[in-house]
C-alpha cells in the first residue's frame, strides 16, 4: 500500500526517546508542507515521531487529571524497547540523566521514514527505517510485507519488546502481517509476553503495581493511570468502566465484525482488570 517516503536523520540529544517515539529531521525542511501533512516542527526543523501500529511500556507518563504524577510501566522492559529501537538506529553508548539523552556515539544517524498523515498533536505517524533509500525523497512508494519486516516497528515487534496498537489508518495487510509477527513473539514468550497480563487480568492494589509489576498494554494502562490519578489515592476500580464509557475511546473488534468502546472490552472484578480480547484483535479509531 503507497505511502510517503522522506529522507532524514535522527537526533537524541536533550530529547527523551522511549520505545516508540523518537526525533527526526527531514532534508527537506519543506517535507511536510509538500505532503500536505500538519507536522508540528521545533524552530530547528524536527518533528516528534509516532511509530504506527506499536505501543511500548511508559516510561514517563503524566496522567490528566488533579493529583497527577509521572508515572511509568516496569523500567526494565521499558527501557529495553527504548535501547533497541536507538541500537537499530545506529546509536550507540547512550546515556541517560533519568530519561533524557546527554550524550551519543553518534549524535545524528541517518535514516528515512514512510508515512501518510501526522496524528492531532502533529506527530507523523510512521514506519521508520534505519540508513539511506534508493527511491527518491518524497517520492511514493508501495509497502509490502518485505518493506514493512525492515522497518524498527516491525522489529520491535518481532523481538517481543513493544505491544501492537492498531488504529484505522492502518492497511489492512500491513495489519495483517504485524499480527503474525506479535503471535508469533508471544509464542515464543519474548519480551513483554513473558509477563503480560492483558488479557489473562492483573490485579491493582495500588500505584505501585502499575509502576513496578504490572506487563499490560499501554493504552490500558494510561486509562488507569488518568482514572486512578482522580482519586485522591483511592484505588478502588468500580468505576473504571464508567471512566472509560465516558471517555469513549471507539475501536473496531477485528474477530466479531463490529464497533464498539473500549469499556465494553475491559472487564474488572473486584481489583482485578483485563481486555476480553487480545491487543491485535483490537483497532482503535483515530481521533
Amino acid at each position: 500500500m503507497p505511502l510517503r517516503l522522506i529522507k532524514g536523520s535522527y537526533r537524541i540529544l536533550h530529547s527523551q526517546p522511549d520505545g516508540d517515539s523518537i526525533h527526526f529531521y527531514p532534508d527537506d525542511a519543506e517535507a511536510f508542507v509538500k505532503l500536505r501533512m500538519n507536522a508540528h516542527l521545533s524552530a530547528a526543523g524536527g518533528v516528534q515521531l509516532r511509530l504506527d501500529a506499536i505501543d511500548a511500556l511508559e516510561t514517563h507518563y503524566t496522567p490528566h487529571g488533579h493529583g497527577g504524577f509521572t508515572r511509568h510501566q516496569p523500567l526494565p522492559l521499558a527501557h529495553a524497547a527504548a535501547d533497541r529501537l536507538l541500537a537499530l538506529l545506529g546509536f550507540g553508548d547512550v546515556k541517560r540523566d533519568r530519561e533524557t539523552v546527554t550524550s551519543a556515539t553518534p549524535d545524528e544517524t541517518p535514516g528515512h521514514i514512510l508515512t501518510r498523515f501526522a496524528d492531532k498533536y502533529g506527530r507523523p505517524v510512521a514506519f521508520a527505517y534505519a540508513g539511506g533509500s534508493e527511491e527518491t525523497d518524497l517520492a511514493q512508494v508501495r509497502v509490502t510485507a518485505d518493506t514493512l519486516r525492515e522497518s524498527v516497528n516491525h522489529r520491535l515487534l518481532s523481538e517481543g519488546l513493544v505491544y501492537p496498537t492498531f488504529y484505522s489508518r492502518l492497511y489492512p495487510d500491513l495489519r495483517a502481517e504485524l499480527t503474525t509477527a506479535t503471535q508469533a513473539a508471544r509464542a515464543e514468550g519474548h519480551g513483554v509476553w513473558s509477563g503480560d497480563a492483558t488479557t489473562s487480568g492483573a490485579t491493582v492494589t495500588g500505584l505501585a503495581d502499575l509502576d513496578d509489576h504490572i506487563v499490560i498494554l499501554p493504552k490500558l494502562f494510561r486509562r488507569l493511570a488518568d482514572y486512578l490519578a482522580l482519586g485522591a489515592g483511592d484505588v478502588s476500580l468500580d468505576r473504571f468502566t464508567a471512566f472509560l464509557a465516558a471517555r469513549n475511546d471507539r475501536l473496531f473488534v477485528i474477530s466479531e465484525a463490529h464497533a464498539t468502546g473500549l469499556d465494553t472490552v475491559t472487564a474488572v472484578s473486584g481489583q482485578k482488570v483485563r481486555l476480553t480480547h487480545p491487543p491485535e484483535d483490537l483497532v482503535f479509531i483515530e481521533a
